[in-house]
């Protein structure tokens, strides 16, 4: 089953992530809670007043940023949109390999643990295994319209604020699918009643990992989802590297096992390297290049 879904920026604006905006301006977590005070001018005072006094200069400076970031949303609606695609697919484990409708798709393992008593994981775990019947695993993409990074060409200080903006609306595009996945095409949440703030955390059932993080380091699977999924239909390239463009992009997986979990791969020693390599059909030193940051030094 797939789908692609094309989104109004309103229709998004509750599901962005302020604490990574305000964290792309170098504002602490704390600064993102103006995003929760709505109406009137008093009660922004009231949220200034509870900063310290060496403080209240920065909560200013994130006010205004956050008032002039909706100002930029509204005047971005009426002529751009987000977009996303979607496919659910019949899924295996075939050791640290998925089997997505009949195409295989290789992982890593973590090698080190933080607690002694932790497993190894790898995100074939949340995956029946062939011996077990079939499963399903999720694959999706979502991306800006190309023309709004491009905004702003002379003026580098709305030109920065639509590109982080930019950022937050394919995020909050991978949030917003993801839960309607969750509730409405595959189903296996229908009773899940989030708040906002719930949803943020991440206290739904399944994971949603991208490419490019802790539990996906690899960027050249990328590839392996452009083979899955119509990016190109919703405006999504890729470059020799793996990157999408636009940069305003987000490509990953989604598991449904209750016990599902993000975690770190973390570095990973030269034998399984070597065996990734082989699994993913690339040579050795290309890999090497694709995963330079989690590879052990004496590899």
């Amino acid at each position: 089953m797939e789908g692609k879904i094309i989104y109004r920026i309103h229709e998004l604006t509750e599901y962005i992530n302020w604490i990574y905006f305000f964290h792309a301006w170098g504002f602490q977590p704390r600064f993102a809670a103006i995003a929760d005070v709505h109406g009137c001018d008093s009660c922004r005072a009231m949220w200034l007043t509870q900063f310290p006094e060496e403080e209240r200069g920065k909560a200013a400076e994130a006010m205004q940023l956050y008032k002039e970031a909706v100002r930029m949303l509204d005047g971005l609606d009426e002529d751009y949109r987000v977009y996303a695609v979607y496919r659910l697919m019949e899924a295996n484990a075939d050791g640290d390999n998925l089997l997505l409708d009949g195409k295989r798709f290789p992982l890593l393992r973590q090698q080190t643990r933080v607690r002694p008593d932790d497993p190894y994981l790898c995100l074939s775990d949340f995956v029946r295994p062939l011996s077990h019947g079939t499963d399903t695993v999720g694959a999706f993409a979502t991306t800006v319209d190309a023309e709004m990074e491009e905004l702003y060409a002379d003026d580098d200080y709305k030109r920065l604020l639509v590109k982080t903006l930019a950022e937050r609306l394919a995020e909050a595009a991978a949030e917003k699918t993801h839960e309607t996945i969750r509730k409405k095409i595959w189903g296996y949440a229908k009773d899940e009643n989030l708040t906002m703030k719930q949803l943020l955390r991440e206290e739904y059932q399944g994971i949603r990992p991208a490419v490019g993080y802790p539990s996906l380091p690899d960027m050249s699977v990328s590839f392996l989802l452009a083979e899955l999924l119509d990016m190109e239909g919703i405006g999504i390239r890729l470059t020799e590297n793996g990157m999408m463009q636009p940069h305003a992009s987000v490509c990953g997986l989604m598991f449904a096992h209750p016990a599902s979990r993000y975690f770190s791969v973390g570095k990973i020693d030269g034998e399984q390297l070597a065996d990734y390599a082989r699994r993913r059909g690339y040579s050795l030193e290309t890999m090497k290049k694709f995963l330079a940051g989690n590879i052990e030094s004496a590899s």
